[in-house]
């Protein structure tokens, strides 16, 4: 498994939790096709729960009435998802999103329903029933709908191989698969991996939550996942954003066609409409914190999900998504590190494909910061052009040559940038010769 640059897309959590609609999917894939396909936006995510007709806002129902077909795999609610009726399952909704050019992804939760154990469904090709694999020991703790595989018994890799089988004729070409990596399911994601192979469809496969992931972890991720999250849900807060920071620094070395380490969906936009968590709002970020997220995500390659219902968002967030001399970073960049951390400044530093220079300079301060930045801290030439990506103004090299500026923290022979850095801002830099 791999993907070339990380993934690119929407998902409904973040504006609509459990509920989302079939209507609501398309617009909002209707908005990406017309108005971010351009800039490499193409994949649509219907998150958790997508099977319950009793969905609510703010949490998830015990014992709910999940739709199972006679496999006791789950099925779409006809009711949220008229098109899905007579057993035509996500075909037809996978087909109209692919018509707009665009790629379609599910949620999916490790184990198998609670509801299908409880009527002992038979699994499919095989002589073995829902309870015969089920493991009620290793069960999630956040959501009650379903029960642990016990992968010891011959049949658990059948069941996993019937849901991918059938997800693949549906159309799915992304699948975010939860309750994978807190606590580290191993034996399922092995399973996971192995049904989409065999499906002969090619899935990508993202893994969550990454609460508490270890870089000892490296290997087995890349060798099963094209992306897992590295932390616990992201909401619209700075503290949960600045937590990003340290994760990033430590796995982003490790990001390329071989897995991407994923910090969450961007909280950004509407949000809020029916979620998790909080009533309708725009996120409580400021249009600084906003550019310091991107620049982030950006810089460390993430994978960039959008949060926000996409019609109903502000368009100077819309914009953002337009960027195309910054989403450039993320699909070009190479060998991106942090290579300064003291105090509030943070510096990020990346190359560019053909001899451009890249850096991210933050802000962590809660105060406007004036920084003074050495050129070849951030591995800039002391000569040539550099850009601030998000507003497109110049940023000038200053040669060095007067004891005042070297006492500043440039070295003699090198160059300055001089940068006004809002509370939690960013600036975004490209150098070229």
């Amino acid at each position: 498994m791999s993907t070339v640059t990380p993934p690119m897309g929407w998902n409904s959590w973040d504006c609509y939790g459990t509920t989302v609609t079939e209507a609501e999917v398309l617009a909002n894939a209707e908005f990406m096709a017309a108005h971010l396909l351009a800039h490499g936006w193409d994949t649509v995510v219907v998150d958790i729960d997508w099977s319950d007709p009793a969905a609510r806002s703010h949490g998830y129902n015990a014992d709910a009435p999940l739709e199972l077909d006679e496999w006791g795999r789950l099925i779409p609610d006809p009711v949220r998802f008229p098109s899905s009726a007579g057993g035509a399952g996500f075909g037809p909704l996978a087909a109209r999103i692919h018509a707009l050019g665009l790629r379609f992804g599910i949620h999916t939760m490790r184990g198998i329903p609670r509801r299908a154990v409880a009527r002992n469904l038979p699994i499919l090709g095989t002589d073995a029933q829902a309870a015969d694999v089920a493991d009620v020991t290793n069960v999630c703790e956040w959501n009650p709908d379903m029960v642990g595989i016990d992968h010891t018994h011959p049949a658990a890799q059948a069941y996993y191989d019937s849901t991918l089988a059938l997800y693949a004729g549906w159309g799915v070409d992304f699948i975010k698969s939860d309750d994978m990596l807190w606590p580290y399911q191993a034996a399922d994601i092995e399973a996971y991996a192995e049904a989409i192979r065999r499906s002969g469809r090619d899935i990508v496969l993202s893994l969550s939550p990454g609460r508490d992931l270890s870089l000892e972890r490296l290997d087995h991720l890349r060798a099963h996942a094209d992306m897992w999250r590295i932390c616990d849900d992201l909401w619209d807060s700075w503290d949960d954003v600045a937590a990003n920071f340290a994760r990033f620094a430590r796995w982003a070395p490790f990001a390329g066609e071989h897995g991407w380490p994923d910090g969450d969906m961007l909280p950004l936009g509407r949000i809020g409409i029916r979620a998790e968590r909080g009533e309708p709002r725009d996120d409580r970020l400021t249009p600084h914190e906003r550019i310091s997220l991107m620049t982030l995500w950006i810089i460390a390659r993430s994978p960039l999900m959008i949060g926000g219902d996409l019609p109903s968002t502000d368009p100077a967030t819309i914009a953002l998504f337009q960027n195309a001399e910054a989403l450039a970073v993320i699909r070009q960049s190479s060998r991106n590190r942090e290579v300064f951390r003291e105090g509030r400044l943070v510096l990020w530093a990346a190359d560019g494909p053909a001899g451009e220079r890249y850096a991210a300079a933050f802000n962590l301060g809660d105060e406007p910061f004036e920084a003074v930045l050495d050129a070849v801290n951030i591995g800039f030439p002391a000569s040539g052009t550099v850009t601030e990506l998000w507003s497109g103004h110049a940023v000038v090299l200053e040669p060095v040559s007067v004891q005042s500026d070297a006492a500043r923290g440039v070295a003699p022979g090198s160059a300055a940038l001089r940068l006004t850095l809002q509370p939690h801002g960013a600036a975004l830099l490209r150098h070229r010769d």
